[in-house]
């Protein structure tokens, strides 16, 4: 067992600002939003000023304007980012799985926690700060991260139809697996002794735990 991991508080230093490949904006714009990244990561969305966000991306605060209609805007995208990725991946986890549940199961979980290895500013900005957002711009990454949910909730029910799994509450169980994920982002970096697919591995048998699925049966599988 591992004992050398650490909580450190200057770690977000290390960490790589990064969006997914793609989504990155030309020129400006995108400065902008890798800025927003790396503050609102680091000092959370209320803690970084226009003026912060305008000198990070090397221009004034009305160029930033013209790029944005505001700080909430710049969040708005990120975590929408994030939620678009978080989703396209577990559909893809589920494409490319078995038509078992403990498969599918094991396919999502390792999905989602290579999000929050892969992005972890992402990731903390998208879950830390969307309660910073207006319900209208909250509204989109929200309806994905329901869609999100859904297929992690249909695995698990698909399994307690067929008594492959067995848990007294099926939302929970999803709601338990799902954070244990989340979390990641909040440690994992190049500091950390542990691979991506490590983690991804040993959270998978986790989650099968969690629905039922014996220790001796994960190890198996």
């Amino acid at each position: 067992m591992a004992t050398n991991s650490r909580w450190e508080p200057r770690r977000l230093n290390a960490v790589a600002v990064e969006l997914p490949e793609g989504v990155t904006p030309d020129g400006t714009r995108g400065r902008i939003l890798l800025a927003g990244l790396k503050l609102f990561a680091q000092v959370g969305f209320h803690g970084t000023s226009i003026r912060d966000l305008g000198a990070a991306a090397g221009i004034n605060s009305a160029t930033l304007y013209a790029h944005y209609p505001s700080k909430e805007h710049v969040l708005a995208e990120l975590v929408l980012i994030g939620h678009e990725a978080m989703h396209r991946r577990l559909q893809q986890a589920l494409l490319e799985a078995s038509a078992g549940p403990a498969d599918q199961l094991r396919a999502l979980v390792a999905a989602h926690v290579y999000v929050h290895t892969d992005f972890p500013l992402l990731a903390l900005v998208a879950n830390a700060e969307l309660h910073a957002l207006s319900p209208e711009l909250a509204a989109p990454a929200l309806a994905l991260r329901a869609q999100s949910q859904e297929l992690g909730l249909s695995v698990i029910r698909l399994g307690v139809d067929k008594g492959v799994f067995h848990v007294p509450d099926v939302w929970l169980a999803g709601a338990a697996i799902s954070a244990m994920s989340v979390r990641v982002a909040s440690w994992y970096g190049p500091d950390q002794p542990y691979r991506r697919e490590q983690i991804a591995q040993m959270y998978a048998q986790f989650a099968l735990q969690i629905v039922g699925v014996p220790a001796a049966a994960t190890e198996r599988g």
